[in-house]
């Protein structure tokens, strides 16, 4: 996860798994509402996304 200034601000997840469908739960409770964005990444694919985080 990053704020705007390209800051990261926490890592849910990093390592290797073997193929599969995973979930990751994502505190958001000491974050002031704004713009966040967060990126997977893998060998053969990346993919970042932006989130709206409303209070």
């Amino acid at each position: 996860m990053f704020n705007l200034l390209g800051e990261e601000i926490e890592t849910l997840f990093n390592g290797e798994q073997s193929a599969g469908v995973y979930e990751a739960t994502f505190d958001a409770s000491k974050l002031s509402s704004g713009i966040y964005f967060y990126a997977l990444q893998t060998d053969n694919f990346s993919s970042s996304k932006k989130m709206i985080l409303i209070r």
